[in-house]
């Protein structure tokens, strides 16, 4: 495997045995690379800290293995109907109250019925209106809603490719992986921004780990924002009892995400709660700048306020500039903290 080189060019041709060439590296050379690469793009002391909030929980018709959210399984998630638009931008004004700079709403839905959209996009152009960046978390997307999302003012749209390929099928049955590319293809078609990433320790190989960055990183444009979500094993789901994964694998996959996709923001997801703070202290030398921020990640635990807020004063980082113009950020405050705030139902 060549050296970095210092222009490294974006790729959208990797192969599976360059990827397995990658976490096959030497630890210590893997981490100095993906770090090396991280600097090409971004302030390595600066991390982009994000909230997930959910306004529909519950009641997904989906079989989706590790989602607690599934109907058809027991895990004292009730569902929840649609929130309104008032209860929506009340907690949109909240957010922006501490900081938000980038609000995302949600539902557990497989895929929004036509006459959702009109509620969906009522959200979205009165939280606009507050002067927030929009996102949303929906399901899979028709063309014709990807194009009424986008005029309503939906600026980041999620939606996770979860797993390889061809490890999909043993994970869930009731969506194909070609649908999710489908989505993704009408939301980048209407001119909208991807949220695009996975989930690790799901009994994947290696090599199906590499599948799924490969595909992240083959897709025709990179994610803006890559979240590596380490598996939360929720009792009452298929995956409950899965073999927990090395954690110096973990830390392989976000400098390999790194690597492949230089620019995008790499983002520690779901599973923080039971992270040491050593273990995330090696996944931002990895090239991680972004993470999930509050007492609760979707319907499982994540690290608290207080908790983060040491770990960045110990390690020497602060939250990255909000933006709040074209090409202009926001300073950050020394002693608090940027928020983007999301509305999500999926792991994100």
């Amino acid at each position: 495997m060549p050296a970095v080189s210092q222009h490294l060019a974006l790729r959208h041709d990797w192969s599976r045995e360059e990827v397995l060439a990658l976490f096959a590296l030497p630890f210590p050379e893997l981490l100095h690379r993906a770090a090396s690469v991280h600097r090409q793009h971004f302030d390595p002391a600066e991390v982009q800290v994000s909230t997930l909030l959910s306004v529909k929980t519950g009641g997904c018709p989906e079989d989706c293995g590790y989602c607690p959210q599934a109907a058809r399984y027991h895990t004292g998630v009730d569902a929840t109907k649609l929130m309104s638009t008032e209860a929506v931008v009340e907690k949109a004004k909240q957010a922006k109250a501490a900081g938000a700079s980038r609000f995302c709403m949600g539902a557990a839905w497989r895929s929004p019925k036509d006459r959702d959209i009109p509620k969906v996009a009522a959200m979205i152009q009165e939280v606009k209106a507050l002067g927030l960046e929009t996102c949303a978390t929906l399901g899979m997307l028709s063309g014709d809603q990807a194009k009424a999302l986008k005029s309503a003012g939906l600026d980041y749209y999620n939606h996770n490719l979860d797993t390889a390929p061809e490890f999909y099928g043993e994970i869930i049955h009731t969506r194909e992986f070609q649908d999710r590319l489908d989505t993704l293809a009408h939301v980048r078609d209407v001119g909208m921004k991807t949220c695009c990433g996975g989930i690790v320790g799901m009994g994947e190989s290696r090599e199906q780990r590499a599948g799924l960055l490969q595909t992240l990183a083959n897709l025709p444009a990179h994610p803006d924002s890559v979240p590596i979500n380490r598996l939360v094993q929720v009792e009452g789901t298929p995956l409950a009892g899965t073999a927990e994964l090395d954690p110096f694998e973990f830390v392989r996959t976000i400098a390999i995400a790194r690597l492949l996709m230089p620019q995008s923001m790499v983002r520690l997801s779901a599973g923080r709660e039971t992270m040491s703070d050593e273990l995330q202290a090696l996944c931002f030398a990895a090239g991680a700048n972004s993470i999930f921020y509050g007492e609760k990640l979707l319907t499982t635990g994540n690290p608290d306020v207080a908790r983060d807020q040491a770990l960045f004063a110990r390690l020497g980082l602060r939250p990255m500039p909000a933006s709040i113009g074209d090409g202009e950020v926001e300073p950050a405050d020394a002693c608090s903290t940027t928020v983007h705030a999301a509305i999500t139902v999926e792991a994100a």
